[in-house]
């Protein structure tokens, strides 16, 4: 029965928004058994993608609700579901293996587990191309947006910020999994920002720390400084940005095993090269973190791999270097849930 409720919890997360998908080796088995325990695991097939009160699912589950409720606040803590508070009520949800599960995992990431992420990457990075919507995308640095260019507000990242009044911080997973295989990363470490009910549960759970707006501005300004890609949720409404650099990012080193990673990644611009000004420095080589630069008589803009960073922009000496809308314009949803429909629309799922 153990091993059948992994199978099953496999299933039931690969419903979800973020793929859980199966592989020839099974190492999302090993996976899923290192993280759920089998009880654990099958409280979590019988959680629902929508918040529902403890209530309902003891009923579900059969289970006196005191008992439900201290099992589903284990799961919580320990990153395997999400919990919510609004006002005196408590929420509890299923949440993605990726972004969801994984990332919850901060604290306890061992070597053991990077070592099975790392066999999993290649085959989650191909599920999560396979939909046109994504759970993540790219916006330009603030320095890159020119003031003559029409930029909206979602994808200004200051104004996105200055829609919460909850903040935190955390260390990066990817740069923490790195580290634990050996591959120190040179970059900030604390990193990853998450807002409102992201914020509340990563403080609560004491995967991160609060912080106020100013140092959430500045932990973007050093973001840029580092030469790091802004992820933030796909929507108007942020959960979450990462900071990514494609030496340790799942989601940026997954685009770069894509034959054109532009293809595979959510943004609305794309970079341009003045040939008159460019003296070919190569520090725009430097900052770019999909290789999209290519060196020759002059340099060029490889269009096929370049995801609208705006990296590239604001350290170019002769100002070169410029953001260029994309022909097509994709309006991100309004809200995280909006996405996730989206997405399971074109998974099939619903």
């Amino acid at each position: 029965m153990s091993a059948e409720i992994y199978h099953k919890l496999r299933k039931h997360l690969d419903q979800l928004h973020g793929p859980c998908p199966k592989t020839e080796t099974g190492v999302e088995i090993k996976i899923l058994k290192k993280l759920f325990t089998p009880e654990e695991a099958k409280i979590a097939v019988n959680l629902k993608f929508l918040p529902e009160q403890v209530s309902a699912i003891a009923a579900r589950l059969g289970m006196p609700e005191a008992e439900a409720a201290e099992k589903l606040d284990s799961m919580a803590r320990q990153g395997s579901i999400l919990r919510f508070r609004a006002g005196e009520k408590i929420y509890y949800f299923a949440i993605p293996f990726v972004i969801g599960v994984y990332e919850f995992h901060l604290n306890s990431i061992d070597r053991e587990l990077a070592e099975m992420m790392e066999e999993y990457l290649p085959v989650l990075s191909l599920a999560f191309a396979k939909t046109k919507t994504k759970q993540l995308r790219v916006i330009p640095v603030a320095s890159s947006v020119d003031a003559s260019l029409k930029v909206e507000t979602y994808d200004q990242v200051r104004e996105l910020v200055k829609k919460h009044d909850l903040f935190a911080v955390a260390p990066c997973i990817c740069r923490k999994e790195q580290s634990l295989l050996g591959h120190n990363c040179q970059r900030p470490y604390e990193t990853c920002l998450t807002f409102g009910i992201g914020a509340q549960y990563y403080i609560e759970n004491k995967l991160g720390r609060k912080i106020s707006l100013d140092e959430c501005l500045k932990i973007l300004d050093q973001a840029e400084e580092h030469a790091l890609v802004l992820c933030p949720t796909n929507a108007q409404l942020i959960n979450n940005i990462c900071c990514c650099c494609s030496c340790c990012c799942g989601i940026l080193r997954g685009a770069k095993l894509l034959p054109k990673p532009a293809e595979g990644v959510t943004s609305s611009y794309q970079a341009g090269i003045d040939p008159d000004l460019c003296t070919g420095c190569g520090e725009c080589i430097e900052r770019c973190q999909m290789e999209a630069i290519k060196e020759g008589d002059q340099f060029t803009i490889d269009l096929d791999r370049c995801i609208g960073c705006g990296l590239c922009i604001n350290t170019c000496p002769t100002g070169a270097m410029s953001l260029k809308p994309k022909p097509e314009q994709i309006r991100p949803p309004t809200s995280s849930p909006e996405t996730a429909i989206k997405i399971m629309k074109e998974r099939g799922i619903i």
